[in-house]
């Protein structure tokens, strides 16, 4: 909360240059040495590869009810939202920030020796259903035609430096390295996970738009409680439990990704109702986050 705010405080006073070359920092050399330095500390043993499988199926859980949903509310308004609405209400309910914010509660809740779960939930789970799923989604309700920006955000994902920093972590933990460069490895991996926290209030400062209420209670109720009950529930008869489970049940009750909303730029989906489910989204998480740490 409090590094939230210090960069919700920085970022109206700051200018629009700051977030953009701080994201940029952290999207090119942060987050990489975080997954390079968590990912040599975190415990591959178990069965960590349901993760990105229990991710596809949240994805397609919070997909189909928010489908539902606008079926249930085309019946009872006799009218049908617009289809650029549709597609940002599917985007809210199925894509969590499962990395800028995933992460550090994830590290600040279980810690670090179950961060693979984390990340196996998202580099493998959520980041290929945003980019994927997600992508596929904005075409279809949004501008079609656009193949130049698909191939754009196809290309966005073969460059992720996310993703060949997981290949390379996996690769450093076969080989030992002096105790000065881990010790080095760990705190720029800290930091990184307070720097994006300081984004994040950075960009949720910069967000500016009208709350349409009952559209973003719809898509929040779907992605912050109602999945993470339903798969929370089952995730004993997949063998995970304890620490492991935690860290599965923080992952899904995240709120809504910034890339939602990148998405919805894209392909002139409802920006209106992509920023209005960031923004409650966080600050629902204040009094969600105890009730999953609770219930689980």
């Amino acid at each position: 909360m409090g590094l939230v705010l210090v960069g919700f405080t920085l970022g109206r006073k700051l200018p629009n240059t700051v977030p953009t070359r701080l994201a940029q920092y952290l999207f090119w050399v942060g987050v990489p040495i975080s997954i390079i330095a968590f990912l040599r500390q975190a415990d591959l043993s178990g069965q960590i590869w349901i993760a990105p499988a229990i991710a596809h199926l949240a994805i397609l859980l919070g997909a189909l009810l928010a489908w539902l949903g606008i079926k249930v509310q085309t019946y009872y308004n006799k009218t049908s939202p617009e289809k650029s609405t549709q597609g940002s209400l599917l985007l809210a309910a199925m894509i969590g920030n499962t990395g800028y914010l995933g992460f550090p509660v994830t590290l600040a809740m279980v810690g670090k020796e179950y961060f693979a779960w984390a990340l196996f939930y998202d580099l493998l789970g959520s980041f290929p259903g945003a980019y994927a799923l997600g992508v596929a989604l904005g075409a279809r309700f949004g501008d079609n035609g656009q193949q130049s920006q698909i191939t754009q955000v196809a290309k966005a994902i073969l460059i992720n430096p996310a993703i060949w920093s997981f290949g390379v972590g996996l690769l450093l933990r076969q080989v030992a390295i002096p105790d000065a460069v881990a010790f080095t490895l760990d705190k720029l991996a800290w930091t990184t996970v307070a720097l994006s926290l300081v984004l994040m209030g950075m960009r949720l400062a910069k967000l500016n738009t009208s709350v349409n209420l009952p559209q973003v209670g719809i898509s929040l109720m779907i992605k912050m409680l109602i999945v993470p009950v339903i798969l929370g529930w089952t995730l004993p008869f997949w063998g995970v439990t304890g620490s492991a489970a935690k860290v599965i049940i923080l992952q899904m009750a995240m709120p809504p990704a910034f890339a939602s909303l990148v998405i919805a730029e894209t392909f002139n989906l409802d920006r209106n109702l992509a920023v209005s489910t960031l923004a409650v989204g966080v600050m629902l998480l204040l009094v969600t986050l105890p009730m999953w740490l609770w219930l689980f």
